[in-house]
């Protein structure tokens, strides 16, 4: 593991910016039956409105909304579905002072949820579905592209790397060069190194060690590892629940490596333990 200091980027969201030279905590906010840890608790408006505000209070920036679980197994959702899950709690939270994240795969989800308020199209996909990127490049938001090989049903049986970060960082190259082809800013990309999606154990620990090395593809750094399942095999923790440490400790490592972004279930444990980090490197 190499220890780096965070990009000088200002990352412009509509009305807001944000500053990547300092960690920013992307607070998990998922509207579906069927998530991994938290299938069905947020799938009342009220109820996704009252968490959302939770980990606001607790230091989130940005909110993550997302209509669609992405574990293995999970049940399909059609666009209507999604649309009726996602947009109306867009349309709520937009009237707070917090950047709003759109965990989608859909075109038309996104193109619906920025004329509802939001600023950041996250992609587990990375834009391959049909006319994504073209969307991509005419909202102009920022887009998280993602590592991921195949789909939710079929990953498990991809994970297979000569070596793991070496084969991220092309994957990685060749969807960012997709995208700007097709007209999406440079300044607008985000990239994330897909921990849990089409890996092991064994290759998401060698991810989060060598997470350094994605520094020089020159974008910005999404981690995002709340809970998975590689936490739960390294801590022998089963419930997803009792993985808050562990992911911490794997966010605390993400953002030492020049991470600017986590995405968490756990908003105030993790924005503890950066300001103790932060005050470390102050002192």
């Amino acid at each position: 593991m190499q220890l780096m200091s965070l990009p000088q980027h200002q990352l412009s969201c509509g009305n807001q910016t944000l500053d990547l030279s300092v960690p920013q905590v992307m607070g998990i906010l998922n509207v579906t039956p069927d998530s991994f840890s938290d299938g069905g608790q947020h799938q009342q408006l009220n109820q996704a409105i009252q968490h959302a505000e939770r980990m606001i209070a607790d230091g989130a920036t940005i909110i993550d909304i997302g209509g669609e679980s992405t574990r293995p197994g999970a049940s399909i959702v059609t666009l209507a579905q999604e649309l009726e899950r996602v947009i109306p709690v867009v349309e709520a939270l937009s009237k707070y002072n917090v950047v709003l994240s759109i965990d989608t795969s859909q075109p038309k989800v996104m193109q619906q949820a920025k004329q509802a308020g939001a600023h950041i199209w996250n992609d587990v996909r990375a834009l391959s579905r049909e006319g994504a990127l073209e969307m991509a490049a005419e909202l102009a938001v920022p887009v998280v592209l993602m590592h991921m090989r195949g789909e939710p049903t079929t990953m498990n049986q991809l994970a297979q790397y000569q070596h793991v970060t070496n084969e991220v960082l092309l994957e990685l190259k060749q969807r960012i060069e997709s995208a700007l082809q097709q007209g999406v800013l440079a300044e607008n990309i985000i990239i994330d190194p897909g921990f849990g999606f089409a890996k092991d154990t064994a290759h998401n620990l060698k991810l989060l060690n060598e997470l350094w090395q994605l520094q020089q593809l020159g974008f910005p750094v999404l981690s995002g590892l709340s809970r998975k399942r590689f936490i739960g095999a390294v801590t022998e923790q089963a419930d997803a629940t009792h993985r808050v440490i562990g992911s911490v400790t794997g966010h605390l490592l993400s953002i030492q490596q020049g991470a600017s972004i986590v995405r968490t279930h756990d908003v105030r444990e993790t924005v503890d333990a950066i300001r103790v980090w932060q005050a470390m490197r102050n002192a």
